[in-house]
């Protein structure tokens, strides 16, 4: 359920309210939307002006709130994934929102598909709250902000970039993206099934990805798939 968070009375002369950040929190779990909102208190210059649990309502609110930042997780349970959302918040009408992914996750595949979506920034759950603090002053004044964890892994990508798909591996991406098994892409493209595995396996090492879901996520993302 969402939530649209009051904004707090403050002093006309208080320093940090006409420069206040308007934030927007969209995580599927209410205790932690409940734990940030309480760590973000703490601080001055951030507003949390509303509360999304899934990426429907975040893009709902966004259009009505108009905040400058949104936080935003990426498994967001059944619907609209953090990806999509981040992606629909910033190709909306302007001025967008800066989108800071906030997650648990980690893999080359989620940091690719979020940045490519268009955040500003990737942090990491485990992050102290003064990083957050910062990362979210970062994303609202369009710097990246990047965890250093994540910062390494995208780093380590750019200096050894993984080879690219061969046609037979887009073929075979293309029957997974029909939602093919093993043995049917086996008999459409003639070949044997050992073979699928094989290319499968070397499809997972580029698009560092381990599952089909995966695979074909990564491939639309980077417009890997062959049209048709």
């Amino acid at each position: 359920m969402s939530q649209t968070v009051p904004s707090s009375p403050s002093s006309p002369s208080s320093p940090s309210s006409a420069a206040a950040i308007r934030l927007l929190l969209c995580d599927d779990h209410a205790v932690v939307r409940a734990g940030l909102r309480a760590l973000l208190a703490s601080t001055d210059g951030i507003e949390v002006v509303g509360e999304a649990g899934s990426g429907e309502e975040a893009l709902a609110m966004a259009t009505r709130l108009r905040p400058d930042v949104v936080l935003m997780d990426l498994q967001l349970g059944e619907g609209m994934d953090g990806v999509t959302a981040t992606r629909r918040l910033v190709s909306g009408d302007p001025p967008a929102p800066r989108v800071l992914v906030l997650t648990m996750f980690d893999t080359d595949a989620d940091i690719t598909r979020a940045i490519e979506a268009g955040a500003t920034g990737y942090l990491l759950k485990a992050e102290r709250p003064e990083e957050l603090f910062a990362a979210i002053r970062d994303a609202a004044s369009g710097r990246t902000a990047l965890s250093a964890p994540v910062a390494d892994r995208v780093l380590a990508r750019m200096r050894s970039p993984r080879p690219g798909l061969s046609e037979r591996e887009r073929d075979i991406l293309r029957q997974l993206a029909r939602g093919l098994g093993n043995r049917e892409i086996a008999r459409a493209l003639f070949i044997s099934e050992a073979t699928v595995k094989t290319h499968l396996g070397r499809i997972y090492g580029k698009l560092g990805v381990e599952t089909r879901a995966g695979a074909v996520a990564v491939a639309t993302e980077r417009r890997l798939l062959p049209d048709g």
